[in-house]
């Protein structure tokens, strides 16, 4: 079920800094650091499941399994990216059900045509405004608990404009988005202004994406301008690839890992803590005492 804590912070207004997780590893680590909610990055989990663009080529199956299980390893609630929904409003609804069933908290739903394409890349098209919306109302309808929520986003702006993109989110708003994410504005003027014209009736998503479109501004500059949560979807997977690229490269040019710097190794005894290696030992270290003795 979605955890309440999502929406109840919503609710008293505290603002949401939600980390990237791509699997389990990033999410065992983001789990314990006290954040708010996490948020699963469509981009990060397929190129880590699946070593493609975030393109439209992962499909449901795809997305649910891996999604559900990062819910279900973490205390932390998560929003979780579904592209599209993965098709039409009958897609919408299995989608909706699927996620909430699987133990995550929210979901993200786009307005791209299929196949989608990541939001900071060239060549995003939109399908109709009141198709969307139609998708939303059907997402909303479909959820079991209030307490899944449903994050409304709009790729609208770089292909048709700042206005078309804040009429839409206001569309998707007003047919039962719980989170209103206008995508890829391009300034922190038009971030002010999707705040003044948006973030009055419903909370709004700030995409931060290292090296994307829009500027990375402050969390409390966020929330004065109008904004409830900023995502940053890149920070873990961009972290991760480099710091594998340094240490493998040190392998490759020394033919070994010694002399790695301490803090260029997470440490194989933290690692094992992180993934709950402690609790299997525990475990066998009580049962072996009541393991009949063999012969």
């Amino acid at each position: 079920m979605a955890d309440p804590a999502l929406r109840r912070a919503l609710a008293e207004r505290r603002f949401i800094v939600a980390p990237g997780v791509f699997d389990m590893i990033s999410a065992r680590v983001a789990d314990g650091m006290g954040f708010a909610c996490l948020y699963g990055t469509g981009f990060g989990v397929v190129a880590s499941h699946l070593g493609l663009p975030d393109a439209g080529l992962a499909t449901y199956t795809d997305m649910v399994g891996r999604m559900g299980r990062i819910a279900q390893g973490c205390r932390t609630p998560l929003i979780a990216d579904a592209d599209t929904g993965y098709g039409g409003l009958l897609n919408v609804r299995e989608t909706v059900r699927g996620y909430e069933v699987a133990g995550i908290s929210g979901i993200q739903i786009e307005d791209q045509e299929v196949p989608k394409k990541c939001g900071h890349t060239p060549g995003r098209r939109v399908i109709p405004a009141e198709e969307m919306a139609l998708k939303i109302r059907v997402a909303v309808e479909a959820r079991r608990s209030p307490d899944f929520l449903i994050v409304a986003r709009t790729d609208a702006r770089t292909s048709l404009g700042l206005e078309e993109a804040i009429r839409r989110g206001r569309l998707y708003g007003e047919a039962g988005a719980d989170i209103v994410f206008v995508e890829s504005p391009e300034s922190e003027a038009e971030m002010i202004e999707i705040g003044r014209q948006l973030g009055p009736r419903w909370p709004l998503l700030a995409n931060c994406v290292e090296g994307g479109r829009t500027p990375i501004l402050p969390a409390r500059r966020l929330q004065e301008i109008g904004y409830a949560i900023a995502i940053y979807p890149a920070l873990g997977f961009l972290a991760a690839a480099a710091a594998l690229e340094r240490a493998y490269a040190h392998l490759k040019a020394r033919g070994d890992s010694n002399g790695l710097p301490a803090e260029a190794s997470y440490g194989f005894g933290r690692i094992c803590e992180l993934m709950g290696f402690p609790e299997v030992w525990e475990f066998e270290r009580r049962w072996a005492q009541d393991r009949p003795a063999e012969g």
